[in-house]
């Protein structure tokens, strides 16, 4: 087999590339280790910057999106029990993010993929990258116990953090950073209408908490829990419980509790690999990068990946040019580590860390009293959230 783009890994960030490449005439396939059911039934993130928008309607695949994403001007930040609305739009000119989940994004490539007649070869196992340093690099892989060679002239590696993409680089060449935090995001699907229209982050006490949600009738909540803890202990009712003490009376008094259909806990890290090329392999998504939950920047930091890629790799084939790919690197990782800073900073001023003294939890207070009065800070706290550009 042979192709110019091999891409491995069907989740959001390989279907967009493919998408982008597909409508650009530059021929690829996806190679996925798991079924395709498996891949339109992972649960994740939803919030969406303005950039991923106009990304996903450039790619032709936003007709879904405008229909039912939910446009969001603002969010609610909650430390112990005062409330503070930051109003996006008025922040930032007119900016706003959009509630879609990843889940609906992945249905919606995957279906424009299959519309298109593009290859995704699912179930592939034992993939290996080859001479990635070289002008040929190569992919094997096995299906249906037959081994199978994809020849190509760049790999992009969308596999996320335990793919095969990132393991295939020489140690010495990649710098990592880590940051692995003490304690998890307990997570709760429920078909229930959401406590409030907009998002609410909340610190408290008892630890961080949030009310979220996947559209008008489902809803999506989560607690801190420590890192040991597990999915088991917790009923429907216990988590409800626990939900609504962290949260101001009227948020409280605005959730409808409901069976779980989903639960499951979420460790917390921050991770960065350095640098995101490696001759003919490229990196992107969470391959290259991790950041927790609390800024919403996982899935929108795979789509900035992915821009600056689908660029790179257009300018190659139609331009002759190879300036994208080789400022391609330190392009994307300029705007992930302005992201980890931001979604570091929110976790540190909602979550309650172990072991944590008087002064910690008097610097988080003065941190939301800072924002409650400073326009300054609640609009660098909207540019980052609505997403800074690429």
């Amino acid at each position: 087999m042979r192709t110019q783009v091999a891409i491995i890994g069907a989740g959001p960030a390989g279907l967009l590339l493919g998408q982008l490449l597909s409508r650009a005439g530059i021929d690829n396939v996806i190679l996925e280790r798991r079924d395709r059911d498996y891949v339109l039934s992972r649960i994740r993130a939803g919030v969406l910057e303005q950039g991923m928008v106009d990304l996903l309607h450039e790619a032709g695949v936003a007709d879904r999106l405008d229909r039912e994403g939910l446009v969001h001007d603002g969010f609610s930040l909650a430390f112990h029990g005062a409330l503070h609305r930051i109003d996006l739009e008025d922040l930032t000119g007119g900016k706003t993010v959009t509630v879609y989940g990843q889940t609906e994004v992945t249905r919606d490539l995957v279906e424009a993929r299959q519309a298109l007649g593009r290859p995704t070869i699912y179930e592939a196992e034992d993939v290996a990258l080859h001479d990635i340093d070289g002008a040929s690099p190569r992919v094997t892989f096995r299906k249906d116990g037959q081994v199978h060679e994809l020849a190509c002239d760049f790999i992009a590696g969308c596999d996320g953090y335990h793919g095969v993409s990132r393991a295939s680089v020489p140690a010495d060449a990649v710098h990592s950073f880590e940051r692995v935090y003490p304690f998890g995001w307990l997570g709760v699907l429920v078909d229930r209408p959401p406590a409030s229209h907009e998002l609410v982050y909340a610190g408290h006490e008892r630890g961080f908490a949030l009310c979220s949600m996947r559209s008008t009738e489902r809803s999506r909540y989560y607690i801190q829990v420590p890192q040991d803890e597990r999915v088991e202990d917790w009923s429907d009712e216990a988590f409800f419980d626990e939900l609504r003490t962290r949260l101001p009376d009227a948020t409280a008094a605005a959730v409808t509790p409901g069976p779980s259909i989903e639960k499951s806990i979420a460790p917390l890290r921050s991770f960065v690999a350095e640098p995101m090329r490696f001759g003919r392999l490229f990196l992107a998504g969470d391959a290259a990068h991790i950041v927790p939950p609390t800024g919403a920047k996982g899935l929108n930091l795979a789509a900035s990946d992915i821009r600056y890629l689908f660029d790179a790799l257009h300018q190659h084939y139609n331009e002759g040019s190879d300036a994208g790919l080789d400022g391609y690197s330190s392009r994307a990782l300029a705007r992930v580590w302005k992201a980890e800073r931001f979604s570091w900073w929110m976790t540190n001023l909602l979550h309650n860390f172990p072991g944590r003294d008087g002064f910690d939890g008097r610097i988080q207070q003065a941190e939301f009293d800072y924002l409650k009065q400073s326009r300054a800070a609640c609009t660098a706290l909207a540019e980052n959230y609505v997403g800074l550009p690429y």
